[in-house]
């Protein structure tokens, strides 16, 4: 509050306080402020990329650590992690700095986060199942705890930078464009340049090549780097127009629980919680079986990979495109409630088409392009969903806030990641049980592979990516705040002299 010089005049105080108080109009993100943001997410994008489709076929095809270690492994990683979500999130809503709440988190971060991913692709050759599970718990954890020091104070940021109803599902679209699209880029580097280049007479499918991974360690690392750097940088002027963190008070173990607890006991977030822990069993499970299906359920070559995920830029878009314009047209929770029916039926359908033998044999043209469109369509879809989603959960601070008197976003952000990461390793769990169940051979090259196994392995996954799917969106239906909801709350924050946009 602005320092005002004792006077004997009450009206006179009472008027400069009252100027001291009156909310400063902040200027709305630029389009450089969003492309800068957004980009930030290629780091959790690649990081993420890399966990869900390479981890687990790396360590076990390659490598050669048991699938079930692998998805153990994965599993611990990420409730360890999980567990520091919530403690980041409460620290960077309380922080206070010259940089603000979040900042030093994201600048602090970046160089420990890209020199442990390179290490994870460097594990000891010749080491027994033993040692090898050990390093890529250990690996795991680190990454995966560091890029939580960016990522949470990195998302909470949507809400302090707008608090407009469509602008913030438009903060989202950037975001979750550039997380996929980097990610994605990744992957197709992968398919499309490093396997073929390290395929050899010995290995001829370049994805069973070490090396390959060791240098996609090199490349992907520095993009990890790079992208915290410039979201940090590009964002570091909206410092001064960012919310300010609480006012100090005495803190106890107790009272940070306490709190956590109390602005997390909302009825529309546990909507969105519960959801979330479906969603992020079903996303590990997706995640961890999609190149088991594209190489050995679809039979595709490395090319053939690479162009079904070269589609991903093209659903990248079509996601990008869509929230904002659902976001102003049928609003958030119903447009999700829509798009979401529609990507989670469709997802495992070309499959289920597939185990009645409805589609025509692998190998032909019809085969690899109804793949492709049907995958282009079908994620494009969902990243609408989950910028949607996200931006769901961003609508809760005002909300709380008006329960609580503090703003939030750290903790609400931490929530979601947590179920996220916790809970995901139990679907890449479930991915490594399925591979079991189907009685599917470690390190086998695609003529290696019983039919009856490709089979089983199909007809294992969708019945239970269906279920978890629809559960999901059950639970979800429940939400309560629309954009009225929305704009209440923040009239309500103005007139109580709580600093609103």
């Amino acid at each position: 509050m602005t320092d005002v010089s004792p006077t004997s005049d009450p009206v006179l105080k009472q008027d400069l306080l009252d100027e001291a108080s009156r909310p400063v109009a902040v200027p709305p993100p630029t389009i450089w402020t969003k492309l800068a943001y957004g980009f930030g997410s290629v780091a959790y994008g690649v990081k993420n990329g890399a966990f869900d489709y390479f981890l687990l076929i790396f360590y076990s095809q390659v490598i050669g650590l048991d699938a079930r270690l692998v998805g153990l492994a994965i599993l611990i990683a990420l409730i360890v992690d999980a567990l520091s979500d919530p403690i980041v999130g409460y620290w960077s809503d309380n922080l206070r700095s010259p940089w603000g709440r979040r900042h030093p988190f994201m600048y602090a971060s970046a160089l420990p986060v890209a020199l442990s991913f390179f290490m994870l692709w460097n594990p000891p050759e010749g080491a027994s199942q033993q040692t090898l599970f050990w390093f890529v718990l250990g690996f795991a954890i680190l990454i995966r705890t560091l890029i939580t020091l960016y990522e949470t104070p990195s998302s909470a940021l949507t809400p302090d930078l707008t608090s407009d109803y469509n602008q913030r599902s438009s903060l989202y679209s950037y975001r979750y464009f550039f997380g996929w699209t980097g990610g994605n880029a990744m992957t197709v580097l992968m398919f499309f340049f490093l396997f073929p280049a390290f395929a050899t007479e010995a290995i001829p499918d370049g994805m069973f090549n070490r090396e390959a991974y060791e240098l996609y360690g090199i490349i992907a690392s520095c993009a990890i780097f790079v992208a915290i750097l410039v979201s940090a940088v590009g964002t570091h002027a909206r410092i001064v127009h960012l919310k300010p963190p609480p006012p100090p008070r005495r803190m106890s173990i107790g009272r940070v629980f306490g709190e956590i607890f109390e602005t997390l006991a909302e009825r529309s977030f546990i909507a969105l919680f519960i959801g979330a822990l479906f969603g992020a069993v079903a996303s590990g499970l997706a995640a961890g079986l999609s190149f088991y299906f594209l190489t050995y359920f679809w039979g595709f070559s490395e090319v053939e990979r690479g162009l079904v995920l070269f589609g991903t830029f093209i659903a990248a878009a079509i996601g990008f495109i869509l929230a904002p314009i659902v976001t102003r047209t049928i609003d958030k929770k119903r447009g999700a409630m829509i798009i979401g029916l529609i990507a989670f039926l469709g997802a495992p359908m070309p499959i289920a088409l597939r185990l009645f033998d409805l589609l025509p044999p692998n190998g032909t043209a019809f085969i690899f392009w109804f793949v492709v469109i049907t995958n282009i369509i079908d994620v494009g879809l969902i990243i609408c969903f989950q910028i949607l989603f996200s931006s769901m959960v961003a609508d809760l601070v005002e909300q709380s806030e008006l329960k609580t008197g503090r703003r939030s976003e750290g903790v609400f952000t931490a929530a979601v990641t947590f179920v996220r990461k916790a809970v995901q390793g139990f679907g890449v769990l479930a991915a490594s049980m399925v591979l079991a169940l189907a009685q599917f051979p470690t390190g086998a090259d695609t003529n290696a592979v019983p039919e009856e196994a490709i089979w089983r392995l199909g007809a294992f996954y969708v019945p239970a990516i269906l279920f978890l799917w629809m559960a999901m969106m059950a639970v979800i239906s429940t939400y309560r705040i629309d954009r009225a909801t929305h704009e209440d709350n923040l009239r309500r924050l103005s007139d109580s002299g709580q600093p609103a946009e």
